[in-house]
């Protein structure tokens, strides 16, 4: 998941919880075989990631929390929003948390990331398909968009699955009064879950990620709000730099992993 994208960007990522308790009805977690991936977590995923893909649009909203640990090893919270507007092909952006603010446009030819703050923004050209786009933007300028992984495991490449060390069903859990299904990963150095509507509608309801590679286990929580097939305009994936923006050079990756 590339070192789950969601989290980095981008930093992408995406982010908040609050909440209702849920309902879980766990499985015994003790009978779970570690490092185990059951094939129905993975069919889970798939279900979910075709669902996506099949959307001719939708807006998301994902409310989150990441936690920071300070040099004193004190976890501390910063909350953010990312919404998302998608349709064929056309993808917009929206991130604002404390620490940062972000926009990214894809119009179907053209990629452009913005900082509302510092008003730099860099275009470069993009392919014709939102899936061709998410890949391209990552293979050639390294930025991962929040939340893609959610979109990327119908796309033919067996890597992600691949990488899974382990996948179980938690149990069922209501989420924001919508029934789900819990299920949970470890992959790489992160550990995570996600929460999917049951039904006819498999959509991703919340996520959790946590970083096993700081001793304090720094958790992400999002939790996810969706409209599907709303009205769209060109205008809303198309960037018009206002008179104070100044454009900036977008670094590309060389073979080598190095920035020009």
């Amino acid at each position: 998941m590339r070192g789950l994208s969601w989290i980095g960007c981008v930093a992408v990522l995406i982010i908040g919880a609050s909440g209702d308790p849920s309902s879980a009805q766990p499985t015994s977690i003790e009978a779970i075989e570690p490092e185990t991936v059951d094939p129905e977590a993975v069919a889970a995923l798939r279900r979910m990631s075709d669902y996506l893909s099949a959307l001719k649009g939708f807006e998301l909203t994902a409310n989150s929390s990441l936690d920071v640990i300070t040099v004193h090893d004190q976890r501390l919270q910063m909350d953010g929003v990312i919404q998302y507007k998608v349709k064929r092909p056309g993808i917009r952006v929206d991130y604002n948390s404390d620490k940062k603010n972000r926009q990214f446009f894809y119009d179907g030819t053209t990629f452009t990331i913005y900082s509302p703050t510092l008003k730099f923004y860099a275009s470069a050209p993009a392919p014709a398909t939102n899936k061709e786009f998410m890949r391209a933007v990552y293979d050639k300028f390294g930025i991962s968009l929040p939340l893609e992984d959610l979109f990327r495991w119908s796309d033919g490449d067996d890597s992600d699955i691949k990488a899974l060390t382990s996948g179980f069903s938690v149990g069922t859990a209501t989420i924001d009064g919508v029934h789900t299904d819990h299920w949970a990963f470890r992959q790489g150095d992160y550990d995570w879950e996600v929460w999917i509507e049951q039904g006819a509608r498999p959509l991703p309801r919340k996520l959790v990620i946590i970083d096993r590679t700081d001793p304090a286990r720094p958790t992400h929580i999002a939790r996810l709000n969706w409209v599907l097939n709303p009205q769209f305009t060109a205008s809303d994936f198309t960037f018009v730099p206002g008179s104070d923006a100044q454009r900036i050079h977008l670094a590309t990756f060389t073979k080598d992993g190095e920035t020009k």
